[in-house]
């Protein structure tokens, strides 16, 4: 498939390319941006309309920001999930989201929803989904959405982030917005860049090398590839030490405790070790007769080592005696305990190709995309403690791949109907067919050796002879061939979208949309109505309404896994072995579980724009209800949820050697509401330089409307399908507000950009109210200052969270030392980061 992929790029790079038509019409990227000058709101967006008609940020009836690669850039952050993170107010992530894939890829929430509603488009083109299900995650638990981090940072020409529903344009995802990638088109130059940095005290050292460069070509056409190298190491750990690390010898400490590293949680904080190879090319090539030929492709390696689950040995935490975890630890093997490390080797790519031009009086654009994302799962450093001694400490755990092919036809046409305007017409076709599938791993990764711990005399042979460890891997869960699947469908969508000014200040639009799923997601139907009124020149009034959905991902309908876990009953660790069910198997049936359909949504917006010389001020406020909402069920199987009522369900059919299990369902309705403030001001001086200001605001708040009842099949039993914590993660485990205070300053060679952000309080639940735990609102302060050596050579230092600030200690602390500053702190866990960049031009 990689040769296949490269090969199809050299084609395409030799007959040469364009992105999107409208795109390319547009004023060059760095005329706009989302905390842009009012002199700029002129510049021309794409995203959320089809109309001939230009709309520009300033006029568009819907809040949409754009985002320039000098913002990018001066953020000081590498990937484009920080980087968006850092700029957009609505969008965050949590440090440790929870354990699985989801702590070494991390989730994302906007607007208080998870990222599979909101969708990505590169070019206008829908962007494949990660197949790295989110199964362990507390935050976005058991999402799949777009993974922007693996698409290079240097190839972005601006980012438009369109802040409303648009599934009636777009079709599944576009709940809560979309975002809008528009690769680099500047036919001609380059740029390198080098940067450099680390952690103020906690290592996490960085190297990122850019390199991009555009060519023409043909009469009017041009080339631009761009690649990024990423090397950026793990944190030195944020836990506090344990204080006891070998067993007791006759009551007393070990003397070996005085050389040990008593630091077990290595993963607490900055877990990753990541190596990222990204690469993209865009080209266009006019053929004459109006007809352009195009093509945009990103191709993608990421080498992944990640602490995660350390495995306390027999005794740390309780004065020397034996606990319920430490026969995991063979001694034979980890007399100290160990840090399992997840590996993940993945490479991911999307191609299109597509040919936009005039067929009478209608204009036309024809594509195709192809996209994979292929991750190869290992483990390190961990064990099957069910084979023994003799087990291997490395794993190659399994396969997760998901394809995405997406075919569209789009044709436009004006109508002069007597308006003021022209009447918009847009309509088009769009067939999808996508794939996923889960790939078991090797036999030593998931099977039962049967090793029985022998009475040898030791203190780890005293305190657990006679036991049987679990099988399967210790911390991570390699796929069995009963866990294996491969699911497909196909997807047939069509739209149409109207538009015009009814009088010169009054601008209305329509849109709708049919899409049929050949699964249980069946037919859905969207629509949308927007508007924007001038009351005054300078002052006008937007909003609409619109119907919505999400389809229900592959990955949920099809994903199965068996874990080996911990939980904690009473004052007690126990391990135990869980499944999460595919939805639609015997054994989720027989609890109550029944195809997954899709999400609908029903969102409000209304707010208004003001702009007056130098200054603007926008306020959107936005209601999003979203019915069918699919989450993971409790454990069903625990001693306090269903216990051996449960178990011989799952014996019944065919499932055995477990605890408990778990699937997807649709089981809640959500409502959230909020509002979005964006002000910004330019200042000209004629001794002090220019200052970009800008402060943003964004506030969320998401309430469980409805949780459905227990199915019959478990309506006897004493069984919590969405509990308590569960559902406080959905309304407070991440910040309802966020502040963002920015200025960008200039002066001859000289510029600076000061960013301040607030992140608002929030709270990590537990399953009793007195177990939860609120951390407190935040200030982080961000800058970057650049000196221009040239006009091709420009030197940048700077600083995220300049002032190191940490979470509240407000954790609870686990037996391996972690836990003091919590997991959600949407900053990190490991404190101010510093960095260095030259930036070359060519």
């Amino acid at each position: 498939m990689k040769t296949m992929f490269l090969t199809g790029a050299a084609v395409l790079a030799a007959a040469a390319f364009m992105q999107d038509a409208v795109a390319a019409e547009v004023a060059p990227a760095d005329d706009a941006a989302a905390g842009a000058a009012p002199d700029d709101a002129g510049a021309i967006v794409v995203t959320g309309t089809r109309s001939r008609a230009v709309r520009t940020v300033a006029d568009s009836p819907v809040p949409i920001d754009v985002i320039t690669p000098a913002e990018l850039k001066a953020t000081g952050r590498t990937g484009l999930k920080e980087v968006l993170g850092n700029i957009i107010p609505s969008l965050t992530m949590p440090a440790l989201g929870g354990g699985g894939t989801s702590a070494s890829v991390r989730p994302i929430s906007i607007r208080g929803l998870s990222g599979d509603y909101l969708l990505v488009l590169v070019n206008g083109k829908r962007r494949h989904t990660t197949s790295l299900i989110n199964n362990l995650s507390r935050i976005s638990g058991g999402s799949t959405p777009v993974d922007i981090d693996l698409i290079p940072t240097n190839a972005v020409g601006r980012i438009e982030v369109l802040r409303d529903g648009a599934a009636a344009q777009y079709g599944s995802d576009a709940i809560s917005g979309v975002i809008n990638i528009i690769l680099d088109d500047r036919p001609r130059g380059g740029e390198f860049t080098s940067t450099a940095g680390q952690l103020y005290e906690k290592g996490g050292e960085l190297l990122q090398q850019t390199i991009g460069y555009g060519a023409p070509i043909g009469d009017g056409g041009f080339v631009r590839f761009a690649v990024e190298g990423k090397y950026h190491g793990r944190a030195d750990s944020s836990a506090d030490p344990v204080p006891y690390v070998y067993p007791f010898v006759n009551g007393a400490p070990d003397p070996r405790e005085a050389t040990a590293d008593h630091l077990i949680a290595g993963g607490y904080g900055r877990s990753n070790r990541d190596k990222i190879v990204n690469s993209s090319l865009n080209a266009a090539l006019p053929l004459g007769d109006g007809l352009k030929l195009y093509s945009f492709s990103t191709l993608s390696y990421r080498d992944i080592d990640d602490k995660r689950g350390a495995v306390v040995p027999a005794t740390i935490g309780y004065g020397g005696q034996a606990n319920a975890q430490g026969f995991t630890s063979l001694p034979q093997i980890y007399p100290s305990g160990f840090q399992a490390r997840r590996r993940i080797w993945e490479w991911d790519f999307q191609t299109a190709v597509g040919l936009k031009g005039a067929l009478g009086s209608w204009d036309f654009d024809v594509s195709s995309s192809y996209g994979r994302d292929h991750v190869k799962l290992g483990a390190a450093g961990t064990l099957n403690p069910s084979l023994g001694p003799s087990s291997p400490t490395s794993f190659f755990m399994g396969k997760q791949i998901q394809d995405l092919w997406v075919n569209n036809i789009d044709l436009s046409h004006d109508y002069d109907i007597g308006l003021v305007e022209p009447l918009s017409v847009a309509v088009g076709v769009e067939h999808r067919w996508e794939k996923f599938q889960n790939i078991a791993g090797e036999p030593d990764s998931y099977r039962d050796g049967g090793y029985v711990i022998p009475a040898d005399g030791t203190p780890f042979g005293q305190a657990y002879a006679g036991r049987s460890p679990s099988p399967g891997l210790v911390s991570f869960t390699g796929t069995s061939p009963a866990d294996a699947s491969s699911l497909s469908r196909n997807n047939i969508a069509a739209y149409a979208d109207l538009s015009t000014n009814i009088a010169k200040t009054w601008f209305v639009g329509v849109a709708g949309r049919f899409e049929h799923y050949d699964d249980s997601a069946g037919d859905t139907v969207s629509g949308k109505f927007s508007t924007r009124y001038e009351i005054l020149p300078g002052l006008a009034i937007r909003g609409g309404v619109n119907t919505g959905f999400r389809a229900p991902s592959l990955a949920q309908t099809g994903f199965s896994t068996t874990q080996n876990t911990v939980t904690v009953i009473g004052a007690n660790r126990v391990n135990t072995t869980s499944k999460f069910l595919p939805v639609n198997s015997v054994a989720a049936l027989a609890l109550g579980a029944r195809p997954l359909k899709p999400e609908k949504s029903l969102n409000y917006t209304a707010g208004f724009t003001f702009e007056q010389g130098p200054a603007r001020l926008t306020v959107d406020a936005y209601q999003i209800k979203v019915d069918d909402r699919i989450v993971k069920t409790e454990f069903l199987g625990t001693a306090s949820n269903g216990g051996a009522a449960i178990r011989n369900i799952l014996i019944a059919n065919g499932v055995t050697g477990v605890d408990s299990a778990q699937f997807f369902t649709n089981a809640i309705d959500t409502r959230t509401r909020g509002i979005d403030v964006v002000a910004e001001y330019m200042l000209r001086t004629t001794g002090l330089g220019s200052f970009r200001l800008n402060a943003a605001y964004s506030y969320n708040k998401t309430k469980i409307t409805d949780i459905i009842d227990n199915p019959p099949q478990l309506a006897s039993l004493n069984v919590t399908l969405f509990g308590r914590q569960a559902q406080r993660d959905l309304v407070a485990a991440t910040p309802r507000s966020k502040i963002v205070l920015s200025s960008d300053w200039s002066l001859g060679p000289v510029h600076a950009l000061a960013r301040l952000t607030r992140y608002g309080s929030y709270v990590e639940s537990s399953n009793v109210a007195s177990g939860d735990k609120r951390f407190g609102a935040k200030w982080v302060t961000d800058l970057d200052v650049g000196y221009d050596l040239s006009s091709h050579v420009t030197l940048s230092v700077g600083a995220n969270n300049l002032f190191d600030a940490y979470p509240d200690r407000n954790g609870i602390i686990a037996a391996d030392g972690s836990g003091a500053y919590g997991n959600f702190a949407p900053f990190g866990l490991s404190g101010g980061f510093y960095y260095g960049r030259v930036s070359v031009n060519f």
